[in-house]
C-alpha cells in the first residue's frame, strides 16, 4: 500500500518537469514532509489539451457515495482488480491523473517492531505515482475534489519492506496514462507494472513520521 509520501521538490522543478500549463499560485504551494491520507495533494490531470496542476483531497470519493467519509478507506486501489470495481471502474477510464512525489514511507516489519523507512529513486529526482480522481457533491451542492493511489506487487527491491507498492509510472508512459482519449483497459494496465528495483533507494528514518502531526524537514533524514 501507499499511507504517507512526500513533497518539498521547488515548485518551479515541477512546473517544468510535468509540462504543466495551468496552474494555481506559486504560494499556494505548501512542502509537506509527511503527508497523509485526507491531507490535499499535488496532483496533475489533462484536460484533452494541456497539463493542469491543482490539488486534490487524498481519499477517493465516488460520485454515488452517501458520505464522504467513504474516501478514509479508499486512499488506495489495486491495480489487479481497477475494471471490476464500481469505485474505481469510471475513474479509470475517464479520471486518471498523476500524484506527485520526492518520496515515500513504508513500515518494514521485524519482530519486535515495524521500522519506518524512506523509499525514493536514487536519483532525488521527482515521480509520478498513477492516480484516478472524482469530484462529489455535497448537500450545500459544493463539489470535493478526490484522488486514489494505485498499488500493484512489490518488484524485488520493495518485497523485503512491504508485498505492495504503489504504481510508479514511467516517465515515458505518464503523457499516455494522462490521455484522456485512450480508455482500452488492457492498454492502461500494460502501464500499471512494479517500477525498476535497480532505480529505487531506502533507508530508515525517525519513528516520528508515525504520527501525522509531525511534519518537518528532520523526518526525511536517515537514521
Amino acid at each position: 500500500m501507499c499511507g504517507r509520501f512526500t513533497l518539498f521538490t521547488n515548485y518551479d522543478e515541477i512546473i517544468k518537469r510535468f509540462n504543466v500549463k495551468v496552474a494555481f499560485n506559486e504560494n499556494e504551494y505548501k512542502v509537506s514532509y509527511n503527508i497523509a491520507p485526507s491531507h490535499h495533494v499535488v496532483s496533475v490531470i489533462n484536460d484533452g489539451d494541456k497539463n493542469r496542476l491543482g490539488y486534490l483531497r487524498w481519499g477517493l470519493i465516488p460520485p454515488w457515495a452517501k458520505d464522504e467519509k467513504i474516501g478514509y478507506n479508499m486512499i488506495n486501489a489495486r491495480a489487479e482488480t481497477l475494471a471490476e470495481k464500481p469505485s474505481f471502474s469510471n475513474a479509470f477510464k475517464k479520471k486518471r491523473c498523476l500524484i506527485i512525489a520526492d518520496s515515500f514511507y513504508e513500515w518494514r516489519k521485524t519482530r519486535e517492531q515495524k521500522i519506518p523507512v524512506r523509499i525514493k529513486l536514487k536519483t532525488d529526482e521527482l515521480f509520478a505515482m498513477a492516480g484516478l480522481w472524482e469530484g462529489w457533491r455535497t448537500q450545500n451542492n459544493d463539489v470535493i475534489y478526490s484522488c486514489t493511489i494505485i498499488t500493484t506487487e512489490a518488484n524485488e527491491f520493495m518485497s523485503s519492506i512491504h508485498e505492495r507498492m504503489p504504481v510508479i509510472l514511467k516517465r515515458e508512459d505518464e503523457k499516455r496514462w494522462l490521455d484522456p482519449s485512450i480508455n482500452n483497459i488492457n492498454d492502461l494496465k500494460e502501464l500499471l507494472k512494479p517500477f525498476d528495483s535497480h532505480l529505487m533507494d531506502y533507508y530508515e528514518v525517525s519513528p516520528e513520521v508515525n504520527s501525522p502531526k509531525n511534519n518537518a524537514p528532520h523526518l526525511i533524514k536517515q537514521v
